[in-house]
């Protein structure tokens, strides 16, 4: 699955984060740091997000765009 990210350089590193799931961020020294860390953080997001949802009935809308 792919997620649209936001990478930002700071004085610090970089900070990176998920537009598409708000509240989903991670940062890193380097760019490559904050983008594997940035993984970790999606996966993390997902799993708690699935937690929330068990036992109810999962369906799928397609939206027109």
């Amino acid at each position: 699955m792919k997620y649209k990210i936001a990478l930002l350089k700071t004085d610090e590193g970089f900070s990176v984060s998920v537009p598409g799931l708000p509240g989903c961020w991670s940062q890193g020294a380097t760019e490559a740091e904050a983008l594997e860390n940035v993984k970790d953080a999606i996966a993390s997001y997902l799993a708690v997000a699935n937690e929330m949802v068990e036992g109810a009935e999962i369906r799928e809308i397609d939206i027109a765009g």
